[in-house]
């Protein structure tokens, strides 16, 4: 076999192969096994049939198709290793010449991954929030908690901000019943913003068996981003009693002694929460800017495969699971389609880009996944699916994607190397350590920074669809 790459453009090369017909020799006899498997002649055992005779009643072109369709894949992945390609997507193969008994010749045009030469990026700078928790912050967090511990009480008096209703709820379009537009039974706290808009103004001051009725888009279901008439009647209305915010609430509601030990637990959940936030807001910007400084040339192919998987997810996937079609997103999003697809072609764009820049880091530096990382991340990607580990640990086996996993934390390493490697600064002007402080093997550091690279290759279109959700 010869073979020869011509270089298209930086993205797509041409395969130009020619194999002479000797080497076709395995892949004609299984085409005639395989014949001899699916027809009858008279006189013959079926898998007995002579190879001439194949030819005279079924024709010598029915044999070579056979043959060529089985050669073909293994013929062009030997000529993508003799030519060292690192190929990306399926080939359009196109059979130039076929002599029988003589030569078979085919070309092959495939995308290929780009060479991208990585800058000195060690002059990145970034500037990151500064970590401040504030008195207010840790009164909400305790808040919070207090919330969490609130008792309610049926009251018979009308309804206001804060209380608790059990509510029946019915929608109209139209002057008709929406087939999923009834609810019974619902409970609503007052101000809370978890149901419809206009629902607060509906309820408030209505006493048990009131009713009401109030015009509002709906958010999910069969009418979807269109507005209904909404009927409400409240079966009855409770009041919240919250805990007194003191020693024996901390003892109730903690591991903790005193109040003040709740306080300072909450600063330091809220500092290094806010630590987390900040590290996240470092590799997002540091990652941006070296996708701003890298020349990354997308292959055109490539970038239409991933839009139209990108799209077919968001409307089959999730807005699918919210009840929603893609005209109603759109217009609780007021966004145009035109609109929508320049976005979606952005995000799908750097995505690749930014697997091509962190994957030709991970080969720049070397870089390898510990047995402990990848057990870390297949964790966390076990828990965000609902699975046990033991059952994502399975399915990511069974599937063959392990070496998806461990691409992902190789991508999450190189990004750290890069943000390790340049000046990070606060909104104090303070230099920011994003090292792992406990003098681990920054295994915690590596997960952070897959989860950003992870959430810049998959662009937005999850939080979209969350925002319609919510």
């Amino acid at each position: 076999m010869k073979s020869a790459v011509e270089t298209l453009n930086p993205t797509r090369v041409r395969l130009t192969v020619e194999v002479p017909f000797e080497e076709l020799k395995d892949s004609l006899d299984a085409a005639y096994k395989k014949i001899n498997q699916q027809v009858s002649v008279p006189g013959f055992r079926k898998g007995k049939i002579p190879a001439r005779l194949i030819d005279q009643r079924f024709g010598r072109g029915a044999v070579l198709e056979e043959a060529v369709n089985d050669a073909l894949p293994k013929l062009y992945q030997s000529a993508v290793d003799e030519g060292e390609l690192n190929v990306l997507g399926q080939p359009e193969v196109d059979i130039t010449e076929l002599k029988d008994n003589e030569l078979l010749a085919f070309t092959a045009e495939v995308d290929v991954r780009p060479e991208i030469e990585i800058p000195d990026y060690s002059g990145i700078e970034a500037e990151v929030d500064a970590v401040e928790v504030s008195d207010e912050d840790v009164d909400k967090a305790v808040e919070q908690l207090r919330e969490r511990f609130a008792s309610t009480s049926v009251v018979e008096r009308a309804a206001g901000d804060g209380d608790v209703v059990k509510i029946d709820l019915e929608a109209k379009i139209d002057g008709e019943v929406l087939e999923d537009g009834v609810a019974q039974g619902v409970d609503y706290t007052i101000g809370s913003g978890e149901l419809l808009d206009g629902i607060d103004e509906a309820v408030t001051g209505l006493e048990a068996g009131g009713s009401a009725t109030f015009a509002s888009e709906l958010k999910g279901g069969s009418g979807a981003g269109r507005e209904a008439e909404v009927s409400v009647t409240v079966e009855s209305v409770s009041a919240r009693e919250l805990p007194e915010l003191d020693d024996e609430f901390a003892q109730m509601a903690s591991e903790f002694d005193t109040l003040e030990e709740v306080r300072e637990d909450s600063r330091k959940r809220l500092a290094d929460q806010k630590k987390y936030e900040q590290a996240t807001q470092a590799q997002e910007k540091v990652l941006d800017a070296l996708l701003e400084l890298t020349e990354v040339p997308v292959p055109e192919k490539l970038l239409a495969d991933e839009i139209e998987s990108r799209k077919h997810n968001l409307v089959n996937h999730q807005l699918g699971q919210l009840g929603l079609d893609l005209g109603s997103y759109l217009k609780m999003q007021d966004k145009s389609e035109e609109e929508f697809d320049a976005e979606l072609k952005e995000q799908a764009e750097k995505g690749i880009r930014t697997q091509f820049v962190l994957d030709e880091l991970v080969s720049k530096e070397k870089l390898n996944v510990s047995q402990e990382e990848l057990t870390e991340h297949l964790m966390r990607r076990a828990q965000s699916s609902g699975m046990s580990p033991d059952q994502f640990a399975q399915a990511v086996v069974e599937g063959g994607q392990v070496p998806v996993l461990v691409g992902e934390v190789a991508r999450g390493k190189a990004l750290a190397t890069v943000v390790e490697a340049v000046t990070v600064k606060d909104t104090n002007g303070e230099v920011v350590d994003l090292s792992d402080e406990d003098g681990e093997d920054g295994a915690a550091e590596t997960e952070a920074a897959a989860e950003t690279a992870e959430a810049a290759a998959e662009g937005d279109e999850k939080s979209g669809a969350e925002k319609a959700e919510g």
